[in-house]
């Protein structure tokens, strides 16, 4: 009887630590859990380490900036572009629309309205996208243009298309 006893009380324990276990694991998972999302949200709390950054170029647009990205998957490419005196990108349209920034120089454009938007360092701007937009970017001036540029193209198009200029002669 008294080995009966025994064994009924070891069982019992045996359950009982069993039990125990199973409220630990399952408070460990519910920790661990909070503590992984933490890392997905933003905090206050955890200063930055280790990271660096440079600010390659900085404009401030002339009016509200509206950007539209591509449908379906979206290419970004940033890309810096200089223009030497007397230079100019010709006439081209782009897929997806370009922001830009003047880092250096004026940058005068052509626009499809025949509109001339002259920008100065530390401007910035967006060209439209599709072929109903084409536009001409020119260095009037005498040190050279240098454009920081970011591209939002759908998936594997080319940066920009050639374009019929538009004859703004006729236009007036």
């Amino acid at each position: 009887m008294r080995i009966g006893r025994q064994q009924e009380r070891r069982e019992r324990q045996e359950l009982q630590d069993q039990h125990g276990q199973q409220v630990r694991l399952g408070k460990a998972l519910v920790g661990g859990g909070c503590v992984a999302a933490l890392g997905f949200a933003p905090s206050a709390a955890l200063p930055a380490s280790g990271v660096s950054g440079t600010v390659v170029a900085k404009g401030t647009s002339t009016g509200k900036l509206k950007v539209k990205t591509p449908k379906g998957r979206t290419d970004v490419t940033f890309r810096t572009i200089t223009v030497q005196p007397g230079g100019s990108t010709g006439w081209h349209t782009h897929s997806g629309q370009v922001i830009a920034v003047v880092k250096s120089g004026t940058l005068t454009r052509t626009l499809d309205d025949c509109s001339v938007e002259v920008m100065a360092e530390g401007t910035s701007f967006i060209e439209p996208s599709g072929a109903r937009h084409p536009h001409i970017g020119r260095n009037l001036g005498t040190e050279p243009v240098v454009l920081w540029v970011t591209y939002l193209l759908p998936e594997g198009s080319a940066l920009s298309d050639d374009a019929d200029a538009v004859d703004c002669g006729a236009k007036k």
